[in-house]
């Protein structure tokens, strides 16, 4: 059987909305949100959260602890060594990355992209090749041996500090012969609506969200709660990958 271990990464630090993953929506974090609808995946009790050496991230340390989840201190910016680093003695077949801004993230979800992973045997899955589900719904499987051929070989801040843009411009879903990748479709397309975290806008809506409809429902539910209630969502104007566009726009050389 094949060893698949989570990886999540969360920091303190956010240009945009610091230390938002430490917010609190009743009593809860959005972090142990994250964490608890994340051990519900058939690959729950094997989490590790990714952060790093900041000023208050012990907060974050106590959060995993407290959910029972592991976690690995490494390098801030460069994120494709942190989880390199966070993988490497485990000795994991695949990777699944999500990011703790993502709050909501469906477990049954991420056992689908996993699903596809192993039975293909692919080196990258994900459900973001194609942008058809919702913003804060990512899901990537990385098998190890991509992962640490992209540790090795890519150079750019840009690429190292969102993980997987090497192996994904350098896959077979872009004509690519280096890594053998596949995307999870979605039927219907829901790439408008948004359920990440990285303005304040986008904390008042996940809170809209569990006053409505509690902690524990699917994407879809949600998503199309947010589609039938545009008024109270005032982050859905917000532009989607903004903060790894901005980062592309300023690549430089490591």
């Amino acid at each position: 059987m094949e060893n698949i271990i989570i990886i999540t990464q969360a920091r303190i630090g956010s240009t945009r909305l610091p230390s938002k993953v430490l917010k609190e929506i009743e009593g809860k974090s959005l972090l142990q949100i994250h964490l608890e609808r994340l051990k519900k995946s058939k690959y729950g009790n094997n989490i590790i959260v990714a952060t790093t050496f900041e000023d208050g991230v012990e907060k974050i340390i106590k959060i995993a602890k407290s959910v029972g989840v592991n976690y690995y201190q490494g390098d801030t910016n460069d994120v494709l060594d942190r989880f390199y680093h966070t993988a490497k003695n485990r000795k994991p077949d695949f990777i699944v990355r999500v990011t703790s801004d993502c709050p909501l993230i469906d477990p049954t979800l991420v056992d689908k992209v996993v699903q596809l992973a192993v039975n293909e045997n692919l080196d990258y899955t994900s459900n973001i090749l194609i942008e058809a589900y919702p913003d804060g719904q990512d899901v990537e499987v990385i098998k190890w041996t991509a992962l640490e051929k992209s540790w090795i070989e890519t150079k750019l801040k840009h690429d190292r500090e969102h993980v997987t843009p090497y192996i994904r411009k350098n896959s077979s879903f872009f004509g690519k012969d280096l890594f053998k990748s596949k995307n999870l479709d979605s039927l219907q397309n829901y790439n408008e609506v948004r359920m990440t975290v990285d303005e304040s806008e986008d904390f008042e809506a996940i809170r809209t969200l569990m006053v409505n409809l509690g902690m524990d429902e699917n994407w879809k539910i949600y998503a199309d709660f947010i589609r039938n209630n545009l008024n109270l969502f005032s982050n859905q104007k917000i532009k989607r990958n903004e903060g790894f566009l901005i980062s592309k726009a300023t690549n430089i050389i490591k």
